[in-house]
C-alpha cells in the first residue's frame, strides 16, 4: 500500500511540476522576445530619424480663421448669412492648393463644380426669411466635405488605388456620401487611400503617396488617409472615412483629429469600396473624421441615416458619474511596445477622469486580447469579398507565386502590401474557425458585462505616433490595436491629445457598450476641453 501511495503521489507532482517549468520557460521566452523586440524598434528609429533627418517640409500656418471652425459653426454663419457659402468653399479650396503640394493628400477634385454649387446655396437661402428649419433638414448647408477615394462619389475616379481600374468612374454616390450631400454638404475633392484599402500606409501606383502634414517624413495611416491629412491641413471642414481595420482611426490618430467607428450596422457600406450592398452585419462601417468633437454628434446623424433610433445621440451624458475602465496594452507580443510619451498621456488621461469622477479607474484586461491579430485576420475572411479576385479587377483570381514573379521582375502592377495580403491568403496556414468564433463571443461578453451601460473603456491608440514612411513593413502588427474593436463591432472614437516632444500627434481610444456611441462622443468632447484636442501642425 505504501508502494502504491509513493508512486501515486509521484504521478500527482510531476505533471505540476512539469507544467511549472513549462510555464517558467514560455514566460522567458516571451521575456526574451519582447526585449529583442524593444531592441529591434530602437534600431528602425534610428535608421530611419537617420535617413529622413533633412527631407521634412512643414504645411504653412492657417491664415483664415474661417478654417479653424468647426462645420457646424460654419453652416451656422451660412444659413444666418453671416458668411457666403462661396466665401468658405473657396477658403478651403484656397487651403487645398497650398497644402496639397506638400502632402498630397488630393487625387481629384472637383473645385469648380464645389463653388458653383455654394452660389446655388447662396441664391437659395436669398429667398429664406426662417432658416431655423434648414438646421434640421440640412445642417450641412453649404460646408465643404472631402471623402476617400475608395467611397464612390458620382462621375469622380473611383479606382481603389489600383493600376487595373485607373480610369474607372463612379455612376452613383456610396449611400453615405449622398446622404451629406442631402445635407447640404458640398464635396470638393476625393483622397488618397492605400491599394484595395488594405494597408496602413496611404500610398499605391496610381497616386503615389501622401504625407502627413505634422512631418512630411511620416506616414498618414490607411486607409482613410489621405483624409485625416487634408482634415489636420485645414483642406476640409468635415470628412467621410470607413473602417474595417482602423481604417478610420488609424490615420485620424497618426494626423490629430476626431476619428468615429459607429456601432455595428448603423451605417451603410453601399459604395463602400467595392460593396454594392448594405452589409449590416460586417466589421467595416463608415465614419465621420473631424477636427472638432462638436461636429461628430451631427456628422453621426448624418451618415446613420433611417438607423437613427438605433442610437440615443441626443442623451445627455454626465461625464462625472461615468464608470471608467481602463487596458495598458493588448499584450499582443506580435506588436511593438507602447512608448513612453503615449503612455504618459494615457496616465494624465485616466488621473483626469479619476479626478472629475472622483472614483478610482479600473484596469481590466479583454481576454484574448493578445490574439487580437490572429482574430482580426480570421474574421476578415468572413467578409463578403474576394480579395484574390477583386485585386485584378474581376480579370481572374491572383495566384500568389505569379505574381512573386512577376514583382522580382518589375512586371506586377500590385503594390508590396498587396502582395502580403495575397502571400498571406496562398501561402500561410488558416486561422482556426471554431476557436476564433468562441473566443470573440467571450471577448463581447466580458466587455459588455464590465461596460454596461454606464462605462467607457480608454485603450491605447498605438504603440507609437506617426511613424516614417515604410517602416510599417518592419512592424506589421502594431495595427491590430485599431483592429481588435472591428473584430468586437464596439463604437469607438479615437480622440487627439495634444503633441509629442517631437511635434507628433499623441491620442487615445474611447470604446463603449453597442449603441452607446453617444458615451464615447461625451468623453472625446470632455478630453478636447481637458486637453485642447486638435493642434495645428506646427510651421
Amino acid at each position: 500500500m505504501c508502494t502504491t501511495k509513493i508512486y501515486s503521489s509521484k504521478k500527482h507532482v510531476e505533471p505540476s511540476l512539469m507544467n511549472a517549468i513549462k510555464h517558467f520557460i514560455l514566460n522567458l521566452i516571451t521575456c526574451v522576445f519582447i526585449q529583442f523586440h524593444s531592441i529591434f524598434d530602437y534600431i528602425i528609429t534610428i535608421i530611419f530619424d537617420f535617413y529622413y533627418e533633412k527631407k521634412v517640409t512643414k504645411v504653412p500656418p492657417v491664415k483664415n480663421p474661417l478654417l479653424l471652425e468647426s462645420a457646424t459653426k460654419l453652416a451656422e454663419k451660412i444659413r444666418t448669412k453671416e458668411v457666403k457659402a462661396e466665401e468658405v468653399v473657396q477658403s478651403f479650396i484656397d487651403r487645398c492648393k497650398e497644402v496639397d503640394k506638400i502632402i498630397h493628400a488630393i487625387v481629384e477634385d472637383r473645385f469648380k463644380e464645389a463653388i458653383e454649387d455654394a452660389k446655388q446655396v447662396d441664391f437659395e437661402l436669398e429667398s429664406y426669411k426662417d432658416t431655423d428649419d434648414l438646421k434640421e433638414t440640412k445642417p450641412f448647408l453649404g460646408v465643404p466635405f472631402t471623402t476617400k477615394e475608395s467611397n464612390e462619389a458620382e462621375g469622380l475616379l473611383h479606382t481603389m488605388g489600383m493600376v487595373s481600374r485607373k480610369n474607372h468612374r463612379s455612376q452613383s454616390d456610396a449611400t453615405v456620401v449622398s446622404y451629406m450631400k442631402k445635407a447640404g454638404g458640398i464635396l470638393i475633392a476625393k483622397t488618397n487611400i492605400p491599394e484595395l484599402n488594405l494597408w496602413v500606409e496611404s500610398r499605391n501606383n496610381v497616386y503615389g503617396q501622401t504625407c502627413n502634414p505634422y512631418n512630411t517624413t511620416r506616414t498618414v495611416g490607411g486607409s482613410s488617409g489621405g483624409e485625416a491629412a487634408i482634415i489636420a491641413a485645414c483642406g476640409s471642414a468635415i470628412s467621410i472615412g470607413s473602417d474595417i481595420g482602423g481604417s478610420t482611426r488609424m490615420p485620424s490618430f497618426y494626423n490629430g483629429v476626431f476619428g468615429m467607428k459607429p456601432s455595428e450596422g448603423v451605417t451603410s457600406l453601399k459604395g463602400i469600396g467595392l460593396r454594392t450592398e448594405y452589409y449590416p452585419e460586417s466589421m467595416a462601417a463608415a465614419g465621420p473624421i473631424c477636427k472638432l468633437a462638436e461636429d461628430l454628434t451631427p456628422m453621426l446623424k448624418v451618415l446613420v441615416g433611417d438607423k437613427i433610433s438605433m442610437l440615443k445621440l441626443d442623451e445627455p451624458v454626465d461625464v462625472t458619474n461615468l464608470r471608467i475602465f481602463y487596458q495598458k496594452s493588448s499584450g499582443d507580443i506580435r506588436t511593438s511596445k507602447v512608448c513612453s510619451s503615449m503612455r504618459s498621456a494615457f496616465k494624465r488621461t485616466i488621473e483626469y477622469f479619476e479626478e472629475i469622477t472622483k472614483t478610482p479607474a479600473t484596469k481590466i484586461k479583454i481576454p484574448g486580447s493578445e490574439y487580437s491579430f490572429k482574430l482580426w485576420r480570421y474574421w476578415m475572411t468572413q467578409e463578403k469579398a474576394d480579395f484574390k479576385r477583386d485585386i485584378t479587377n474581376g480579370k481572374y483570381r491572383a495566384d500568389a507565386v505569379e505574381e512573386i514573379k512577376k514583382f522580382i521582375l518589375y512586371k506586377s502592377d500590385i503594390t508590396f502590401a498587396a502582395l502580403l495580403k495575397l502571400i498571406d491568403e496562398d501561402l500561410l496556414p488558416k486561422e482556426n474557425a471554431e476557436w476564433a468564433k468562441n473566443l470573440t463571443s467571450e471577448m463581447k461578453q466580458y466587455l459588455l458585462n464590465v461596460l454596461g451601460n454606464n462605462g467607457v473603456l480608454l485603450y491605447p491608440s498605438a504603440p507609437f505616433p506617426a511613424v516614417h514612411h515604410y517602416s510599417s513593413f518592419l512592424r506589421p502588427y502594431n495595427f491590430t490595436y485599431w483592429a481588435l474593436f472591428n473584430v468586437l463591432k464596439f463604437p469607438v472614437c479615437q480622440v487627439p491629445l495634444g503633441l509629442d516632444y517631437d511635434g507628433l500627434p499623441l491620442g487615445i481610444q474611447v470604446i463603449a457598450a453597442p449603441y452607446r456611441d453617444h458615451l464615447c462622443i461625451a468623453v472625446a468632447k470632455e478630453l478636447e476641453t481637458a486637453f485642447g484636442g486638435w493642434v495645428q501642425p506646427p510651421h
